[in-house]
């Protein structure tokens, strides 16, 4: 186990040619980290893809999971998923483990970079709220920046129907009239969208329930599939700016 260094520490393991770990947590088995994960494997990152809910529990998913101990990975990233941050009745038996595991990542000095599901993990263990928005966000979306350099416009593409209230010692980077769209608090960032999205892993969502959850927000799944195909190249160019920014800015800082 390795405790992570200031950026000193950082670049040195790079430049000596030793990896660093960024641990991918998908809560689902149809959510792969696509260009985030491509984006720190081009950094010089050893990626590690983990998967709380099997295939055969996905429709019963309050299922036990050991989460490995912080220290063994250099960033976290706890990806999305298609039930509730705030339903623990559904999947207490990790839900409740996991956002005790980001605030130990926390006190650690691990980042954590919570995507969706994820980053409304990030909000609960930090002081924050998670509950049902009053609509749901799904498709191509633009947000408001305070911080372009750190998460930019977009378009990002949203598939949630819950929003977060920002913890206390957070500070909120972006958001759009629906819901918070991102926030920072120390080496952690939250992002509600999802830069990790593909057509490909879009039309696994869309076989898997997420055709008629799209028809009932009144839209068109294939315009939809479509629009992400087209969406594809410049969307990945994002997504890898957002990793950047990520590792630069907040997980990472250089010396002001």
């Amino acid at each position: 186990m390795r405790i992570l260094e200031p950026i000193t520490h950082h670049v040195a393991l790079l430049s000596e040619g030793i990896f660093v770990r960024a641990l991918f947590l998908q809560h689902d088995h149809v959510s792969p980290p696509g260009p985030v994960a491509e984006r720190f494997a081009q950094r010089g990152y050893e990626v590690i893809e983990r998967v709380v809910v099997a295939p055969e529990d996905f429709r019963a998913p309050n299922v036990p999971y050991a989460f490995p101990d912080p220290r063994d990975f250099d960033v976290i990233v706890p990806m999305g998923a298609p039930w509730g941050a705030w339903d623990d009745d559904k999947i207490g038996a990790w839900l409740l483990p996991e956002i005790e595991w980001i605030k130990t990542a926390d006190t650690l000095d691990v980042p954590v970079f919570g995507i969706c599901f994820g980053g409304q993990l990030l909000a609960r263990a930090h002081g924050g709220t998670v509950s049902r928005a009053p609509v749901a966000e799904i498709g191509w979306t633009a947000v408001w920046s305070d911080e372009p350099e750190l998460v930019g416009q977009g378009p990002w593409f949203e598939f949630h129907y819950d929003r977060w209230q920002v913890p206390p010692e957070a500070r909120e980077v972006a958001r759009n009239s629906h819901a918070s769209q991102a926030f920072v608090i120390r080496k952690n960032l939250a992002v509600q969208f999802h830069p990790e999205l593909t057509a490909s892993t879009l039309h696994g969502w869309l076989e898997l329930d997420g055709r008629e959850l799209v028809v009932a927000d009144g839209q068109d799944p294939e315009i939809l599939h479509q629009h992400t195909v087209a969406e594809g190249a410049a969307a990945r160019l994002r997504a890898h700016a957002l990793v950047d920014a990520f590792l630069d800015r907040v997980a990472f800082p250089g010396p002001n």
